[in-house]
């Protein structure tokens, strides 16, 4: 008798352990599965990657030299200025450093080139020498103002729609200041001229904000104010007729007059 009872016991007790322990299985089992997911949410994010760096800036160069004109025999001032150049050099001089000056003694005209390489590119600069020998050093004392003034200055050019004075005009406008400052009875008048694109009006006031600003840039070196008139005439008296961008160049310009 008491093995039959127990017999029922455990036959009306096993039926109500199987299901809670399937229960509790599938319970561990679905925690276990939040924990890992709960995990890879908190992953750390992959950090992007970082930006490439900004374009190299282009240089820029000037080179002037004091005095532009010389006898045979006598030494002129190189002076150059760059930015943005790790390789500096000058044609018959050779490799020189960023920023400098150099006086030499050339035995015939030149014209000094220089070049200035970075990262950003390649930007050159020029100055011309005049060394007066032989016979013609005795025909260039003997030669007017306005002679020298042509032989000497030379007109400064400007990129499209601007009026700024670009790096490698630098060299020529200081030159032109030099001649000025050691002709200080010459007078000038400055032109400002365009090349053919845009509206008359545009382009006449294109031509007054260049002419301004070469009158301005000789005044800085020294030039008085009072012996530079200005002028616009845009795009209508052109030097080059041509449509293309060769021609065009020529147009985009500060020119000097001299004032007789």
């Amino acid at each position: 008798m008491k093995q039959e009872i127990a017999t029922r016991i455990r036959q009306s007790v096993t039926p109500s352990i199987t299901p809670f322990m399937t229960i509790t299985r599938s319970g561990a089992l679905l925690a276990v599965l939040g924990v890992l997911m709960f995990l890879g949410a908190c992953k750390k994010k992959v950090a992007p990657p970082p930006p490439p760096p900004p374009p190299a800036t282009a240089p820029t160069a000037s080179l002037s030299a004091n005095p532009n004109t010389v006898d045979a025999g006598q030494p002129t001032t190189l002076t150059w200025q760059t930015t943005g150049a790790t390789d500096v050099t000058i044609d018959g001089i050779g490799p020189v450093d960023q920023n400098g000056s150099r006086q030499v003694t050339p035995t015939d005209s030149i014209t000094y080139h220089l070049i200035a390489k970075g990262p950003g590119g390649s930007q050159d600069a020029t100055a011309r020498v005049t060394v007066n020998t032989g016979p013609a050093q005795q025909g260039t004392s003997n030669a007017t103002e306005e002679e020298l003034f042509s032989r000497n200055v030379k007109d400064i050019y400007f990129d499209y729609d601007k009026y700024d004075i670009r790096a490698s005009e630098h060299g020529s406008l200081q030159a032109d200041a030099q001649f000025l400052q050691q002709h200080s009875n010459i007078h000038i008048t400055v032109e400002g001229h365009a090349d053919e694109r845009g509206s008359t009006e545009f382009n006449l006031a294109l031509g007054t904000n260049r002419a301004d600003t070469v009158k301005n840039a000789l005044i800085q070196a020294g030039v008085s104010g009072s012996r530079i008139k200005t002028i616009s005439y845009g795009k209508e008296k052109p030097f080059c007729t041509e449509s293309n961008e060769s021609c065009w160049q020529q147009n985009r310009r500060g020119h000097f007059v001299y004032e007789k």
